[in-house]
């Protein structure tokens, strides 16, 4: 759809033709002396519109002149020679057509010319084509309602355009437009306008040929299959295909054909392709990371949720592609990628890394006391002590005060935050083709009571199910790779990998919460291969918790929220399980 803010409006049958600035704004001199070598008087455009032979004088003898080529003839008989002058040399110079047939129409309407052009059309008034009542110039503004000063009045003619190129028989046909006005000795000159050249041009705008492509192909998964998910919506696969297009290198130009398109001077509007002198190749379909099946599982999951908010996310540990994701409500924010909440106890699987490589041991004694050391702290789930709980014990159990006190005595501040970006990437500005918000482990500095908080996934921290799946993709493969939703996409580097003894060490605690913890009765019957972590998480003013769970099995990660949804083996962990079970054994 053409900008028809950019297009003066015509009003009845009279053309303005001032941009501002009154009568006399166009003063011109016969020929091609200057005012003081020959003496000459100057021409200027009067109020009174040029009679309708006139008019068709006018527009004939300008047309007749461009298609002939002689453009500096052309150009003399508008009312601004030198714009003329430099608009038809660069139609000639960059559309480079082979033949150009300009064919008087008569006489044309307003609506015509505002079909033409994309700019609503006024109503017209049952006047002659010799109007002679001035109008509002829009010219003058970039809006066709903004008020102007008032200028004189002309005829607006139509003319039909064939433009041939060579190596094709296609041939380019469209209707033009131009406005005719009268000047102060008695002739016609075309008023020089962008739309004189196409209805479509407009000020601070280039029409050229250029190559063209076609466009996108049809959306399909990574089997070639079209694309289904009710969270996959239309609006957020059109983002998806275009931010794809901006962060994969430029398009095969052996692909592209030859068309007249319209552009921004400075190259940073939208292509308005006007006519295909040669065809592209057929756009290839466009392809994206998701896996139709475990996508129907994954909108499964976020249906079975019974009307309660949620999002969940599924990679690829080894590649880092997404292969599925779903929001409830489908329909809704993509909470998936741009929610951010508190993860809860998931976080623990980034302290857990940062105390194994403080040198805490899975089977260090780490006590699990009814209460912190700091009191602001979360206390435990359970009501029970657990004085000789190694560290291994206390993830599988998901012990809040264990994982505070040791945090706060191993742990220098900051040190969520440093593993949290270098090792799992969280914070390294992600592209994965879609708009996604990175998940947030804020430096707490002196602040132990936010030290101690973070710790176990509460204070400032927050994610969303993407991040957290990411950090699980991250266990199971040993390396972080970026998530992505286009394969080949450019993916962030973390700073480092973890070694192997404490990737070691990290994936057999998550095992051992699949098989005997937190998570064993959702894992039960998918606990090989997998490892796992719950989370609940408090919010301010809701009583019941969200709900959160992540889990890998094989090369496959999940992680799912639940608002309100309880503990994260209540509501998430069933959803993460559920998709897990569709995959089968990836």
């Amino acid at each position: 759809m053409r900008r028809g803010a950019k297009i003066g409006i015509i009003t009845g049958v009279s053309l303005a033709v001032l941009a501002g600035g009154g009568y006399g704004a166009y003063s011109l001199v016969g020929g091609s002396d200057s005012d003081g070598a020959a003496g000459k008087k100057a021409r200027t455009v009067v109020a009174e519109p040029p009679s309708a032979e006139q008019a068709a004088a006018g527009a004939k003898d300008f047309l007749t002149a461009w298609a002939a080529g002689d453009l500096a003839k052309a150009a003399a008989l508008t009312d601004d020679p030198a714009a003329a002058t430099t608009a038809l040399t660069a139609f000639k110079d960059q559309v480079k057509p082979s033949g150009l047939t300009l064919t008087p129409s008569g006489p044309a309407t307003p609506a015509a010319f505002a079909s033409a052009t994309g700019t609503p059309s006024p109503a017209a008034k049952p006047t002659g084509a010799a109007s002679t009542a001035a109008t509002p110039s829009a010219a003058a503004t970039d809006s066709p309602s903004a008020s102007a000063p008032a200028g004189p009045t002309g005829v607006l003619m139509g003319y039909k355009a064939r433009a041939e190129f060579e190596g094709t028989s296609r041939v380019w046909d469209y209707n033009g437009f131009l406005g005719v006005v009268k000047m102060s000795d008695d002739t016609p000159a075309v008023h020089w306008a962008p739309t004189v050249i196409h209805p479509h041009l407009a000020a601070g705008e280039v029409i050229s040929t250029q190559p063209v492509f076609a466009p996108p192909g049809n959306v399909v998964d990574r089997n070639g299959k079209a694309l289904q998910g009710a969270s996959l919506t239309p609006s957020l696969l059109a983002t998806l295909q275009d931010n794809a297009r901006k962060l994969q290198p430029a398009q095969d130009q052996s692909d592209a054909g030859s068309g007249v398109v319209i552009t921004a001077a400075d190259g940073k509007s939208a292509t308005d392709r006007l006519f295909t002198i040669v065809e592209p190749k057929p756009a290839k379909p466009f392809k994206v990371t998701i896996d139709n099946t475990l996508q129907a599982a994954a909108e499964k999951a976020m249906t079975d949720l019974g009307g309660k908010q949620g999002s969940i996310v599924a990679i690829e540990p080894s590649t880092g592609q997404v292969l599925a994701f779903a929001n409830a409500p489908a329909n809704g924010q993509n909470r998936a990628f741009v929610g951010l909440l508190a993860p809860g106890s998931t976080m623990k699987i980034v302290t857990a890394t940062a105390l194994l490589e403080a040198g805490v041991n899975p089977d260090t004694v780490v006590p699990c006391p009814v209460k912190s050391s700091n009191p602001k702290a979360i206390p435990n789930s359970f009501p029970d002590a657990y004085p000789n709980n190694t560290l291994q014990q206390d993830f599988m159990i998901s012990c809040n005060t264990a994982f505070i006190d040791q945090g706060l005595a191993s742990l220098k501040p900051g040190s969520l935050t440093s593993t949290a970006k270098d090792v799992f990437g969280v914070g390294l500005e992600w592209k994965t083709g879609l708009p996604n918000t990175d998940g947030r482990v804020p430096d707490p500095g002196t602040n132990k009571d936010e030290q101690a908080m973070q710790s176990i996934g509460q204070g400032k921290i927050q994610m969303n199910p993407l991040a957290i799946a990411s950090i699980a993709a991250t266990v199971q493969s040993g390396e972080f790779k970026q998530p992505i939703l286009v394969a080949d996409l450019p993916q962030q580097k973390a700073a480092r990998a973890l070694s192997p003894d404490t990737l070691g060490k990290l994936k057999a605690m998550m095992a051992a919460t699949a098989k005997d913890g937190t998570a064993k009765a959702v894992m039960a019957g998918i606990s090989d291969n997998a490892g796992a972590k719950t989370g609940s998480a408090e919010a301010t003013g809701v009583e019941t918790t969200n709900s959160w769970f992540t889990a890998y099995r094989g090369n496959l990660a999940l992680a799912a929220e639940v608002q309100g949804g309880g503990h994260g083996a209540d509501a998430a962990g069933p959803a993460v399980a559920s998709v897990i079970k569709a995959a089968g054994n990836r």
